[in-house]
């Protein structure tokens, strides 16, 4: 495209509303957040995984134990609990995960990774930081401030 749509979006928004940065910012935000997503799940998809199953994968890669109940799974990974019955689903049934009850408590459920899901971590893994988790266009010190400046948006929202 000869122009930057986000910029002509901005040009039109400000004829008729105010808040043109924040328009500019979010719109920017939300399209490089389409850009990445697609550009992992493009790696990843051979692999059959999509980033969501991915970050799922990682979790209990860090886990101790190998093992986390669901719900734990969902708070970590910020998502809802029927998003992560989902997940744990699809990768049970890939054989990346065993549910298996929980030990001290009869209600929970863990999810376990197997030993084909730690190697499909490896895999993966060496795919993503190979493609720079698609942020190849930035320099170390813009992605330490890109995450720094997103911080304060993150906290306010009660990530921590």
């Amino acid at each position: 495209m000869p122009f930057d749509p986000i910029d002509e979006a901005a040009r039109q928004w400000a004829r008729h509303w105010d808040g043109v940065p924040q328009m500019h910012a979010v719109t920017s935000l939300m399209r490089v957040q389409q850009l990445v997503l697609g550009r992992l799940d493009a790696l990843l998809r051979p692999l059959g995984l999509t980033f969501a199953r991915y970050e799922a994968l990682v979790l209990l890669t860090f886990s101790s134990r190998g093992a986390l109940p669901l719900g734990k799974m969902g708070e970590r990974l910020q998502v809802h609990p029927t998003s992560v019955t989902s997940i744990v689903g699809r990768l049970e049934s890939a054989g990346l995960v065993v549910r298996r009850p929980h030990p001290e408590d009869g209600r929970a459920v863990l999810a376990e990774i197997t030993a084909e899901g730690r190697a499909l971590v490896e895999r993966a893994t060496t795919a993503l930081v190979g493609a720079d988790f698609g942020l190849g266009a930035l320099e170390e010190s813009d992605l330490r401030a890109l995450s720094e400046l997103l911080r304060p948006v993150r906290q306010a929202a009660g990530d921590f």
